[in-house]
């Protein structure tokens, strides 16, 4: 809709509430609500101020006044809310300069957009994610100076097979055994399903929904591939529809990479292509798994940079206990045609010019999409750029390969720390264009080091009193 279109729908649809959405930069949306007699066509283009110092990774105080300019393209009706409401995507401008803000996740899918198509590489990347999630029953958790604990819980939970439900009727998943049953096995048949209509109302078109590996009510909820920043936004409304169709029947819901020990965490594969003039540049009939050598290089810009890349993919120390081996949890740095541990997977029912993607493994949910999809361009076009070429596919069980061949395969990093130092040493493929800048890179590494890496070093973790307390 153009704006004078959106006001004219918000009087034929009687909507009573204007809510403004934009993300912080960790990648939680944010929003403010307007009456609709706020809403005028000015509002588009002179934007609404807020208080940018309170929102994770923007302004500090002195300098905190930031504009919303809405993107009536954008808008949506919202289907949570008791009262009529019209939700309505933002950018982030800065009201002294009017240029957009730089550290607006948004803005940065949209240069990176824009930094594709003046590369001559391409005219179109299509982003694919797969998340992953879980939806509980139970949860809390705390830390104070003296204790630190969680629990959650889940009636699907198969260490729940011998509690006293009164009566207790079996059907739950054994570990690692979630994949595909049917109920009453599968008892979130229904809540998936409500949740995919909700995103289709919203504009969200979705191809697949289905219960995943875990015991514990792990669910998974493919969408259409979209353009980039396109995807950025159904990225957020995902999270928002799962967490509220969970909340409405009296469950909860969580995009939390590892909440449960020894069974499978939750991903987000992402499948992507680049298009130009309406071809697919990564098809190529008779290569391997018919790529072409334009995919081929952009595979080697993943690899390479895949340690950087995690710092905005998996992007939690949560996401660490994750990625370790035995999980299906693709830790290789190297890519395969059917390998499902590869890091870099290229499907094999995706035979046609038209179907033709990669898929990388390795990001979880817990990642902002703007950031993530535009870090995963950004290095795929370094590869194609400059020719890398990654190390030769292997289509064998990476976890049973023997030692030698083993020993020439690299692994992703095993913490947070790590791989915010990987960025630290390997972003200047991000600045090209200026799609990241330098204090987006700086202002990521100061918010992930000091509010997550620090804050879990720091306190005492439950176990270790298991392990050390006799000592």
């Amino acid at each position: 809709m153009t704006p004078k279109e959106l006001i004219k729908f918000v009087k034929d649809k009687n909507i009573k509430i204007i809510d403004l959405r934009f993300v912080d930069l960790p990648g939680l949306w944010q929003h403010f609500a307007l009456t609709i007699g706020e809403l005028n066509e000015d509002m588009f283009e002179e934007g609404v101020g807020f208080d940018g110092s309170s929102i994770r990774g923007f302004q500090k105080i002195q300098e905190s006044d930031m504009l919303l300019i809405p993107d009536a393209a954008s808008a949506f009706v919202d289907p949570f809310t008791t009262v009529p409401t019209l939700d309505i995507i933002c950018n982030v401008k800065d009201p002294v300069t009017l240029q957009p803000y730089s550290r607006d996740p948004r803005y940065i899918a949209q240069k990176a957009e824009n930094y594709l198509k003046s590369s001559g590489i391409g005219d179109t990347v299509y982003f694919g994610p797969e998340p992953e999630f879980f939806v509980l029953d139970d949860i809390r958790f705390d830390q104070s100076y003296n204790y630190g604990y969680y629990y959650l819980d889940s009636a699907e939970g198969f260490w729940n097979s011998g509690r006293e439900e009164k009566p207790n009727l079996g059907y739950k998943p054994r570990y690692k055994e979630g994949y595909f049953p049917v109920q009453p096995m599968d008892s979130l048949q229904d809540i998936r399903s409500e949740m995919v209509l909700a995103l289709e109302e919203m504009g969200v078109r979705v191809e697949v929904h289905h219960h995943e590996v875990s015991t514990a009510g792990q669910c998974e909820i493919d969408m259409r591939f979209d353009t980039l920043t396109s995807m950025g936004d159904k990225l957020l409304k995902y999270k928002y529809v799962v967490k509220n169709v969970a909340r409405k029947h009296g469950k909860t819901a969580t995009l939390m990479p590892k909440p449960i020990f020894q069974d499978n965490g939750s991903g987000m594969h992402v499948h992507q292509s680049i298009w130009k003039g309406g071809k697919n540049v990564f098809f190529e009939a008779g290569g391997y798994a018919d790529l072409s050598k334009a995919a081929i290089y952009y595979i080697g810009g993943i690899l390479k940079h895949a340690p950087a890349l995690l710092a905005f993919c998996a992007p939690t120390t949560n996401s660490y206990r994750r990625l370790v081996p035995g999980y299906e949890a693709p830790i290789n740095l190297i890519y395969s045609q059917r390998n499902r541990s590869a890091c870099v997977r290229i499907p094999a029912y995706s035979r046609s010019e038209k179907a033709k993607r990669l898929e990388v493994r390795f990001p979880d949910s817990s990642c902002n999409g703007y950031l993530a999809f535009t870090a995963m361009l950004m290095a795929g076009l370094d590869g194609i750029q400059n020719k890398l070429v990654p190390p030769n596919p292997i289509d064998k069980d990476l976890y049973d390969l023997e030692p030698e061949e083993k020993a020439h395969v690299k692994s992703t990093p095993g913490s947070l720390e790590e791989v915010l130092n990987s960025l630290e040493a390997d972003h200047e493929f991000l600045l090209k264009g200026d799609v990241f800048t330098k204090d987006v890179i700086e202002t990521w590494l100061d918010y992930k080091r000091t509010k997550e890496v620090d804050a879990i070093r720091l306190r005492p973790h439950p176990y270790e009193f298991a392990l050390y307390y006799d000592i």
